[in-house]
């Protein structure tokens, strides 16, 4: 026997749809109260010394944080070739944004103390706070293109062409939703990391804007789903399934259907979980913030995020990136994955890494836990940001 035949073609297929939710959420929760910090930025911090503080908690962890999305995107890449060329071909604009964006982060930290100038560091706090919005913003959007449906399709001999247009046309109503929840979402995140790791006037804030972007987020998220339900067509498979095949995304054939992206909760009730945690994380970060209980506000926030990008994923299996104008050629997890080999070895190499990853990264959380003090930060002028 094969080494790798020791895991069917289909399991591992599974197995790495899994990975890559893994890998999404990781970055949502670990990124994103980074970014959602940087959302919060000028409106937290009234002073150059409450804006040094929102820095100093996310600061020395920020970089780190970002693992997991060069994690997620080495992981469509290799895992899932047909979702990267149509993903980052077609939404060029959009992830050409994202990384500006994000490009302007490390620039913020590093240059914003390099003069002593309100006006200087005024400018770089903005720069940070569209570092933060615009990727959190940009990655909302598309998932609610996502959910609706991608303009591409396929010729006979499997090259990609992508129908649409402009940037603009990806900030139609839904799109703007999503972003909007995912704004709203990642403030709530940012708002409990900063009550966890500042105190006094930042903290109370942090709180405020959090308790806010906590019902904002139960508000759209309940709104999107009814949305989905009543304004937007699903996609599903009608024909036979070959889960153990190889990679043919012209292979089946598909049709819309409205609320088709509900079939999975009525045939699978399990999979409701993620949706009650998206309206339980959400409002438990709520009332937390309003008890100051501070990790558990940090984890329903986390929890919060775990749902709603679940939701998604589970409303759409086995669907990844469904085509608006050729629904045949949309890709699903049975026909758009590398080969059952590349799966294997990725699946062996990530075994042993991800585990690596994770204690390294919680070792550092562990030497870094504590409140960023103003009077440590201004003993400190020289070493903190």
């Amino acid at each position: 026997m094969i080494l790798h035949d020791l895991i069917d073609y289909d399991t591992l297929r599974v197995i790495w749809w899994l990975l890559l939710g893994i890998l999404l959420i990781a970055f949502a929760v670990m990124d994103g109260f980074d970014l959602g910090s940087a959302v919060l930025l000028p409106f937290v911090g009234k002073n150059d010394l409450e804006r040094r503080v929102v820095i100093n908690a996310v600061g020395p962890v920020w970089e780190g944080n970002q693992v997991w999305l060069i994690l997620g995107g080495g992981a469509i890449f290799a895992a899932w070739p047909p979702l990267y060329a149509v993903s980052f071909s077609g939404f060029y604009l959009a992830m050409f944004a994202i990384l500006f964006a994000l490009i302007l982060r490390p620039v913020g930290f590093k240059y914003r103390s390099k003069r002593d100038s309100v006006a200087w560091r005024n400018r770089w706090d903005w720069a940070l706070f569209i570092g933060g919005f615009v990727p959190v913003l940009v990655m909302g959007v598309a998932v609610g293109n996502v959910l609706q449906g991608v303009p591409f399709r396929f010729s006979s001999d499997l090259r990609i062409f992508y129908e649409g247009t402009t940037l603009f046309e990806l900030l139609n109503p839904f799109g703007l939703l999503a972003g909007l929840l995912s704004v709203a979402m990642t403030v709530m995140h940012g708002a409990a990391w900063l009550v966890l790791k500042a105190e006094g006037p930042v903290a109370a804030r942090a709180r405020s804007y959090g308790s806010v972007a906590a019902i904002v987020t139960i508000v759209l998220f309940a709104i999107g789903g009814l949305w989905l339900w009543a304004g937007i067509d699903g996609y599903r498979i009608t024909s036979e399934i070959a889960s153990g095949g190889h990679s043919n995304p012209l292979s089946k054939t598909v049709e819309m259907a409205p609320g088709a992206w509900f079939a999975n909760y009525g045939a699978h009730p399990w999979t409701m979980i993620a949706p009650a945690l998206g309206f339980i994380g959400a409002a438990g970060a709520l009332l937390f913030l309003r008890a100051r209980w501070e990790v558990a506000t940090m984890l329903s926030s986390s929890l919060s995020i775990l749902g709603i990008i679940s939701t998604v994923g589970l409303s759409m299996f086995p669907f990844i990136l469904p085509s608006s104008i050729a629904p045949d050629a949309s890709l699903t997890v049975w026909d758009a994955s590398s080969s059952h080999l590349t799966l294997f070895i990725m699946l062996i190499v990530t075994l042993i890494f991800i585990p690596i990853i994770v204690a390294y990264t919680s070792w550092v959380y562990r030497v870094l836990w504590g409140k960023v003090k103003e009077k440590e930060i201004e003993r400190e002028s020289g070493h903190a940001y």
